[in-house]
């Protein structure tokens, strides 16, 4: 039987955590798909991460059965690597996975306040603007990294990678597929994820929203995380993603007659910036055939 991941996150752990010895293996994000080995006395479940010889307890009261009888292509198990030893704000190296670093906090969900000083010291602790894992080279720029590595520990799931079309097919077979970068698994573009925001986020907990006035107000409101995504006219030239951050005492969106215009962002791209509203203006918006954009879409995860 699958289960799936009904929380932002869930812990793995060795042992249940009745245990005073059980540790956390990894942190398994939202939808993610586990496969149930053994129903236990307790409330703590013996469960396999697809796709991979990971084993442990999960709390069952966290996750939710998988009707296998009606799965939609979108259901399919969602590809994650586990955090990478490589993957560090100082290398290039395995960008596709999650940084393995635990001084990087992740969002505190306690509170609002708990919400918006954890999300200030994320984007500290990424500091985008120096990261080497970040900075553009001749090839290409990372927003859609920056967002990935932002949004995992926001603990609210975009997607970093896609199955391969051949391993899609063994997925529906109900078969499960090894996670190889560039063989069963490719890199998810800012292109791409406009789509997949249209098509599959709601399922993924976000909701869309109509103008950058009410996402800043949103995000301020709860703690929340924001996104800004552009799908270029040209389609084999990168689009762009950002993240939609709280407003902190010192940086600000940008208003007009009390409306916000160009709202508090965070982003990597070909210039890195924690914190901007106003030097970027409604970049989303430019229409250039060339360097614009052919539409945008703002989205919003409590």
């Amino acid at each position: 039987m699958k289960y799936r991941v009904a929380t932002p996150s869930l812990n793995l752990r060795d042992f249940p955590a009745t245990q005073d010895n059980s540790k956390i293996l990894i942190q398994i994000p939202f939808r993610h798909t586990v496969k149930l080995i053994e129903k236990t006395a307790s409330d703590w479940w013996k469960v396999k991460l697809l796709n991979t010889e990971k084993e442990g307890f999960v709390f069952s009261k966290d996750i939710e059965l998988v009707d296998e009888t009606n799965q939609k292509s979108m259901d399919i198990e969602v590809p994650n690597f586990e955090p990478g030893t490589k993957a560090s704000l100082d290398s290039k190296e395995e960008t596709y996975k999650p940084i393995g670093d635990p001084s990087i906090p992740f969002r505190d969900l306690t509170n609002l306040e708990s919400k918006l000083t954890s999300i200030q010291n994320i984007i500290k602790a990424l500091d985008v603007s120096k990261s080497f894992r970040y900075q553009k080279d001749a090839s290409d720029t990372y927003c859609n990294i920056y967002t990935f590595d932002y949004c995992f520990f926001a603990k609210v799931y975009i997607p970093r990678l896609r199955w391969t079309d051949t391993a899609i097919e063994q997925l529906e077979k109900g078969n499960e597929v090894a996670l190889v970068f560039d063989e069963t698994v490719r890199p998810f573009y800012s292109n791409y994820i406009y789509d997949w925001f249209l098509q599959s986020g709601s399922e993924f907990g976000w909701e869309r929203i109509d103008d950058v006035d009410e996402l800043q107000m949103k995000v301020n409101a709860t703690g929340g995380v924001g996104i800004i995504c552009a799908k270029r006219f040209i389609l084999n030239k990168s689009g762009h993603i950002v993240v939609v951050v709280p407003e902190t005492d010192t940086d600000k969106a940008f208003r007009k007659d009390g409306k916000v215009i160009y709202p508090l962002q965070s982003q990597a791209g070909a210039d890195n910036y924690n914190y901007f509203s106003e030097i970027r203006k409604d970049w989303w918006d430019n229409k250039d055939p060339e360097k614009g954009y052919a539409a945008a879409i703002f989205y919003y995860h409590e």
